[in-house]
C-alpha cells in the first residue's frame, strides 16, 4: 500500500466534529480562554469569513468555518439549536467548567457525580454548541 493511501486510511479511521459558528475568529477565542485550545489553521475568505479552521482540545482536533448559508452550512444560533453534543474528557472538570462559564459559556447542568463513575457538566458555549464535559473518577 502507497504512502497516500495509508494516510488516507487512517484519516478515514478517526472522527472528527467539524462545526459551524457565526464567527469562527471569535469562537477561536472563546475556545482557548474557555478550554485552552490551541490553533492550528485559520484559512481566511476574500469576503472576511473563515473558510476553514482547526484547533485543538488536548489531543482531539475540531474542525470549523463560519456560516454559509448559500451550501446550507448554518450555526446552531441559526438553526435555534444543535441535537449534537460534543463530549471532551478533561483532567478536572471541576476547573474547566469555572473557566468556561468565566470565558462566557452558560452552564446548563451542574458538575456532578454520575452513577456511571464519570463527574461531568453540560456546557453550552456562546455559539450554541453544547458539550458534556467529564472527568473520569
Amino acid at each position: 500500500m502507497s504512502s497516500e493511501a495509508k494516510a488516507g486510511e487512517q484519516t478515514r479511521q478517526a472522527v472528527t466534529p467539524y462545526i459551524c459558528v457565526k464567527d469562527s475568529a471569535v469562537a477561536i477565542e472563546f475556545y482557548k480562554k474557555a478550554f485552552g485550545a490551541t490553533e492550528l489553521l485559520r484559512m481566511p475568505m476574500p469576503d472576511g469569513r473563515i473558510g476553514h479552521a482547526e484547533i485543538k482540545i488536548g489531543r482531539a482536533i475540531i474542525m470549523m468555518a463560519d456560516e454559509y448559508p448559500e451550501i446550507q452550512f448554518l450555526s446552531p444560533k441559526s438553526l435555534g439549536g444543535s441535537a449534537v453534543m460534543i463530549h471532551l474528557y478533561v483532567d478536572d472538570v471541576d476547573a474547566l467548567a469555572i473557566q468556561a462559564v468565566a470565558a462566557g459559556a452558560e452552564l446548563s447542568r451542574p458538575v456532578a457525580d454520575q452513577e456511571y463513575g464519570d463527574r461531568n457538566c453540560r456546557i453550552v458555549d456562546p455559539f450554541g454548541h453544547a458539550w458534556l464535559v467529564a472527568t473520569a473518577k
